[in-house]
């Protein structure tokens, strides 16, 4: 994946389904209900991961803060933090 090799991906996930291992074989099912996205992430040059990432630590604060801040205690963690 990290050599961006598309041709590698359909005989890996072959491996990967008639693995022992369940967990494996789910992950190689996911990928391919996925089919379009995972080719796209494995061809394509752009990546959401940076996007991804300030959503997951918007989250995170979120859930760290909940029940125990205040609407402008979140703000101003959120502004000082950008």
């Amino acid at each position: 994946m990290r050599k961006r090799q598309p041709d590698q991906l359909e005989p890996w996930l072959a491996r990967a389904a008639e693995s022992p291992l369940m967990p494996l074989q789910r992950f190689a099912k996911g990928l391919r209900d996925d089919d379009d996205a995972v080719k796209a992430g494995v061809t394509l040059p752009w990546s959401h991961g940076p996007v991804e990432g300030h959503i997951n630590r918007l989250n995170m604060l979120t859930r760290q803060m909940f029940g125990r801040a205040s609407l402008d205690l979140l703000q101003r963690r959120f502004l000082l933090a950008a």
